[in-house]
């Protein structure tokens, strides 16, 4: 091979493999920016967050989360009760696309389920009971086709559950203490629709 023709070959395998490493510092930038509205907007007493450190490119070194081997965030690991974690997620969780696992059941989390969260298409796992979550379950979930674990019971959500998707097979129990909330083939509550 050419002086000339190798040089060029090493100058485009460095150039792809700096495009790599770009594309991976803006997804976990754009994760980080995700979990960094979440932390901004919560009020965390016990310091279980402590660790969400904007400054750190990577939010993989941060606790309570978990990453796969390319360091995109796949779950957020129990925001539980004894960390008194109050406040409500914000429309930009629906950039972490590779989320399986969203775990912030017993805490204090408020206002209403985004929309965005539909574009969660890995989520295999949501729990988000014994809050604060009012409004209506949102539509867009129903596109969630991995979607196999949900409760999002004791909040106080309002409207009619949703039918399609992966709402046809999770049991009312998933639902219940949302006084608000229709379960629509059984006619149980005749609640507003917010």
């Amino acid at each position: 091979m050419a002086p000339m023709a190798a040089g060029n070959l090493v100058a485009v395998a460095m150039s792809a493999a700096v495009l790599l490493l770009l594309a991976a510092a803006a997804a976990a930038n754009q994760e980080g920016e995700a979990l960094t509205a979440f932390r901004k907007g919560l009020r965390d007493p016990n310091g279980a967050l402590a660790s969400w450190d904007p400054n750190l490119v990577n939010p993989c070194t941060w606790g309570r989360l978990t990453c796969d081997d390319d360091n995109r965030v796949t779950g957020i690991i129990s925001l539980d009760l004894y960390n008194n974690i109050e406040g409500s997620i914000p429309p930009e969780f629906g950039n972490l696309e590779n989320l399986i696992s969203l775990d912030l059941y017993n805490n204090n989390i408020s206002g209403p389920i985004p929309p965005s969260l539909g574009k969660l298409k890995s989520l295999g796992y949501m729990r988000m009971d014994h809050n604060r979550l009012t409004g209506q379950i949102p539509n867009e979930l129903v596109g969630l086709s991995n979607l196999m674990v949900l409760n999002l019971s004791n909040n106080d959500l309002c409207g009619t559950i949703p039918t399609s998707g992966p709402f046809e097979r999770f049991l009312p129990s998933s639902f219940a203490n949302n006084p608000r909330l229709r379960v629509p083939q059984m006619g149980l509550h005749d609640g507003d629709d917010g």
